[in-house]
């Protein structure tokens, strides 16, 4: 998927094109915004988090918002950023690793791992001794859409025997943990940073960094949260936690600057009389996401020449486009009573996980990404 000329907006290009595919808009100036709000805002270094949007545009736009260092789940994902930024600091924070992925990584120089059990340990035995291993903690606690703790991070008792290896070996010690995925309550970060420090005393172990995760997410359902109130609750919780010697910050943000940057199109293919309307994508597409957060809510409807629709909303079944029957949003979406076949649907705050996780499934899925001004 490439980007093609640039358009003020996602309706100039709707009027004058009039595409039957589904179309991302990508405004680098939003991106570039973000990235500048979390750069100058956040306490520590900013990692972006390549999992949310790996698009080259992507990426050379976060490089050149100021971002040198991005959190990689996969060798494909550091060769992804290689391309664009040769020098930049490689993270790889998906603690589960096969030998074979670790020497990728070595290859590739990455200077920071995350483990949480002693078994992946060992796979980084070989590892230069000045290679940062930090220890993922999982907390049950409660606050956001959901949650990583089933999946990766150990308990804290465990984590203080990790940290205690990871000392032991001549890493350098760290820790991190995740809030999880749009974390609505300040408390976890503060909880979770209170608990960090009580693990790096009981190991006896001073700690060089602690990863805050991401978590601060955009909201499909509503605007996006403001930032500086996290910002200050993780300040002031490490200046509570560590009140001598305190570690250096970071944070991996992925889908709260990869979301407001985008907005998708989808036309409308067919209104029922049941009330039901099909979309030219779905949930094996740019909307993949529906299935597991909230409602979408930020959207509007205009008309083939880039009128908006205004008639009164009604709450419609949608259906994606595909000859699978799952493939249908979880919730109704609402839509103007005056909504027509051949209408497109456009939806904000999508840029985190749209791209990453179309499938293409039947041929259908986003076609070319159009970069645009302005997105409203």
């Amino acid at each position: 998927m490439h980007a093609s000329k640039h358009w003020a907006n996602p309706v100039t290009h709707l009027r004058k094109v009039k595409p039957d595919q589904p179309v991302l808009y990508f405004c680098p100036e939003a991106l570039q915004n973000t990235v500048c709000d979390f750069v100058s805002g956040f306490p520590g270094l900013v990692t972006y988090a390549v999992k949310a949007n790996p698009h080259s545009a992507v990426l050379a736009n976060i490089c050149a918002a100021g971002v040198t260092t991005f959190d990689v789940a996969s060798p494909v994902e550091m060769a992804l950023v290689r391309k664009q930024a040769p020098h930049a600091a490689l993270h790889y924070n998906n603690p589960v690793r096969s030998v074979e992925e670790v020497a990728d990584a070595r290859k590739m120089n990455v200077c920071s791992y995350s483990v949480d059990a002693s078994s992946e340990l060992k796979k980084l035995n070989d590892l230069p001794k000045d290679t940062e291993v930090s220890v993922r903690l999982a907390l049950p606690i409660e606050g956001a859409a959901y949650h990583f703790g089933d999946k990766f991070g150990a308990c804290s008792e465990d984590a203080v025997e990790l940290l205690k290896a990871v000392a032991e070996l001549g890493f350098a010690p760290s820790i991190c943990f995740h809030p999880g995925t749009q974390c609505a309550d300040l408390e976890v970060w503060s909880r979770y940073i209170h608990a960090s420090a009580e693990l790096a005393r009981f190991a006896g172990v001073r700690i060089e960094r602690l990863n805050v995760g991401g978590g601060f997410a955009s909201h499909r359902g509503g605007t996006a949260p403001d930032l500086a109130p996290i910002f200050e609750a993780i300040k002031n919780a490490t200046a509570q936690a560590f009140p001598e010697d305190p570690p250096k910050l970071l944070c991996e943000p992925g889908r709260a600057i990869a979301s407001e940057a985008f907005t998708l199109a989808c036309r409308v293919k067919a209104l029922r009389d049941s009330g039901a309307v099909f979309l030219n994508d779905g949930i094996y597409g740019a909307l993949a996401e529906a299935r597991d957060m909230e409602p979408l809510k930020r959207l509007k409807t205009v008309s083939p020449g880039g009128q908006q629709r205004r008639g009164k909303t009604i709450l419609r079944k949608c259906f994606g486009p595909t000859c699978d029957s799952l493939d249908c949003l979880p919730e109704p979406i609402a839509l103007p009573n005056d909504t027509e076949e051949g209408d497109y649907v456009l939806f904000s705050g999508i840029g985190a996980y749209s791209l990453s996780l179309s499938t293409n499934f039947n041929g259908y899925g986003p076609g070319a990404m159009q970069t645009v001004t302005k997105l409203a």
